[in-house]
């Protein structure tokens, strides 16, 4: 057999490069593999996200990023009523008035909705009671704390109140910069006193009632105030003294699996607000505990 050198010897240079150049110049025998190709670098299907406004240096040990740039009176505990909301606020206050009303449900939004998306859930439930509903869309707590003072807490004497109130103190300011220059709204500790004022008024107006306190609601919508809700309601928890205030948390029932909110129990669109399968959870959550308190 001739050998490379020999071949190589009977070609012109030209075609000798032309093999060199195409690979196909005799390779020694080896037994060595082939070296792999470098993997790509496959991305994650999801990267979370850091939370927006990261906390600054905390003044007491909760988690939130909430907390104000500097000192000054709560908010949440200053009486006052939410824009626009004076004729809601007067047909209360005439509700009120007639008296009659064993089970009074005060709050915002959340509450207000049983009238719509829930009202068929109320029907169901409270159509044999003498109920009352005070929930307005929007308020806070020092809103509630204004409508109690003047005229909604006087007039009547309920046998129980379900409050359920906070979840707009919490989370990111969302409305006008110019009438909301901070992008906050509550930090947790102002929310906690402010449902705490708004427990004292209802004891104030109604010595004789029970007030069923309930936890905020987890939301969707609001990555800040998920981060809050949970450390206020440890808070408010603590207004329970099974005598005159009976705390109830059913953020569980709320949930997923994966501890989010259930899709199936909140609107789609805002994923805030009850749907009515999350008033039938909300209904069936608090009713023997309503039954109870009302004997």
């Amino acid at each position: 057999m001739k050998t490379p050198a020999v071949i190589f010897g009977r070609l012109p240079l030209t075609v000798i490069f032309a093999l060199i150049l195409s690979g196909c110049a005799i390779q020694p025998a080896s037994n060595t593999q082939p070296a792999a190709a470098a993997s790509t670098p496959v991305e994650p299907a999801f990267v979370p996200k850091p939370a927006p406004n990261p906390p600054p240096t905390q003044t007491w040990p909760v988690t939130t990023t909430a907390e104000p740039p500097g000192s000054r009176d709560n908010p949440a505990i200053i009486p006052v009523i939410q824009p626009r909301t004076d004729a809601r606020h007067q047909s209360f206050v005439a509700i009120a008035q007639k008296g009659d009303i064993d089970v009074l449900f005060m709050g915002d939004s959340i509450t207000d909705f049983w009238r719509s998306r829930g009202k068929e859930v109320w029907d169901h439930y409270y159509g044999g009671l003498k109920t009352a509903n005070f929930g307005i869309s929007a308020d806070r707590t020092q809103n509630v704390l204004w409508r109690l003072q003047n005229g909604e807490g006087q007039g009547f004497s309920p046998k129980v109140v379900v409050l359920m109130i906070g979840t707009n103190n919490t989370g990111i300011q969302s409305r006008s910069p110019q009438a909301f220059p901070s992008p906050w709204r509550n930090t947790n500790a102002e929310t906690i006193a402010g449902v705490t004022a708004v427990v004292a008024e209802l004891r104030k107006d109604f010595p004789a009632a029970k007030i069923l306190l309930l936890s905020i609601f987890p939301r969707g919508d609001d990555a800040l105030a998920m981060q809050q809700i949970p450390e206020i309601n440890k808070g408010i928890a603590k207004l329970d003294d099974q005598k005159h205030v009976f705390y109830l948390d059913i953020t569980k029932k709320f949930l997923g699996l994966d501890g989010q909110i259930n899709p199936d129990y909140f609107q789609l669109a805002d994923r805030l607000h009850p749907t009515p399968a999350g008033y039938v959870v909300w209904a069936e959550a608090m009713k023997d505990t309503l039954a109870k308190l009302l004997k």
